[in-house]
């Protein structure tokens, strides 16, 4: 059984009183035309939402698509059909492009993964210390290290390398690690403040009420409670090394201890020749390691943006 009520609802929608079959009763709103057009102007909203999204991922992936077009055609293909698709597919630009790389990309990992994780180490050292201890000068020490942030790195290329120089680090790796070490110290060492200074104190006064020494809170409670934002600060400088041009250029004068972003702007026959195919696959092969660290890193990095490390 049921009865209607005008204006009973919320918003003064009609509503309708269902009896049960054990006399109990509840009320449910009946959709009239103001509250169709409400959700019909919800979903419109939604729908131009979604398709603006769509243009924009579009947009996004036709230059990726066109990349591997173009990996899969030789310069004859290029120059003379650019935007068809590639006929025949040369598979054997991928080999090409892998040999040219592979040493590049090893050198690659290995320079900025050095780097970063001593960026890292010390970062989250430095930024305990300037969240939970207190000492003369800590926040002018603090300021004039977040000072160097307003300086542009090109400014200090010329001074870097003849420092490189004369320590006689030109063409070896401590030419590419020692100086992202430092370069990414700033920023890395703002967000492991930020997020270290949130952490509860009562965690620490525990420890040291158990005997903990301060070695021991830092690599017992805070790394394990700032890992979100020690992944973020990994994977930014991971990215940002591995995508180094100018500094590598350079420092590094052999081939043998070139890094990736360089090697794949040398793909010249010998005759002079650029190959355009083999370079293209270059790139995406290039890409893999990137891929695979945000494919394991992503989620500990949006919690790293999303927890308060980027507070200042």
């Amino acid at each position: 059984m049921a009865t209607v009520r005008d204006g009973q609802g919320p918003e003064g929608a009609a509503t309708v009183v269902v009896r049960g079959e054990s006399g109990g009763t509840a009320e449910q709103p009946i959709l009239t035309s103001g509250s169709t057009l409400a959700i019909l102007r919800l979903t419109g909203g939604q729908l131009l939402l979604y398709s603006v999204l769509l243009v924009l991922l579009i947009v996004t992936f036709i230059p990726i698509v066109y990349l591997v077009a173009l990996s899969l055609k030789d310069n004859g293909q290029i120059y003379g059909r650019f935007w068809s698709m590639p006929d025949p597919y040369r598979w054997e630009n991928f080999a090409l492009g892998s040999l040219a790389i592979w040493r590049a990309v090893l050198n690659s990992i290995l320079t900025s993964g050095s780097s970063t994780a001593a960026t890292v180490v010390l970062a989250s050292l430095s930024g305990y210390v300037f969240a939970r201890h207190r000492f003369p000068g800590k926040e002018l020490i603090y300021t004039g290290i977040l000072a160097l942030l307003m300086i542009p790195p090109i400014l200090t290329l010329i001074p870097a390398y003849v420092l490189i120089l004369n320590m006689g680090l030109e063409n070896t790796y401590w030419a590419l690690i020692l100086p992202w070490t430092s370069g990414g110290q700033v920023f890395a060492l703002l967000l492991c403040r930020s997020f270290f200074a949130t952490l509860p104190e009562e965690f620490f006064d525990a420890a040291r009420i158990d005997g903990a020494s301060e070695l021991q809170s830092f690599a017992q409670i805070a790394v394990p409670l700032s890992a979100p934002i020690l992944v973020t600060v990994a994977v930014v400088r991971l990215v940002t090394t591995y995508n180094q041009f100018m500094w590598p250029l350079v420092v590094i004068s052999s081939p043998k201890k070139q890094v990736v972003a360089v090697a794949l702007t040398q793909f010249t026959s010998e005759i002079g020749v650029t190959d355009l195919g083999p370079q293209m696959a270059g790139y995406i092969l290039a890409s893999i390691p990137l891929i695979v660290l945000f494919s394991f890193g992503m989620r500990h990095y949006v919690r790293g943006l999303t927890a308060g490390g980027l507070k200042a």
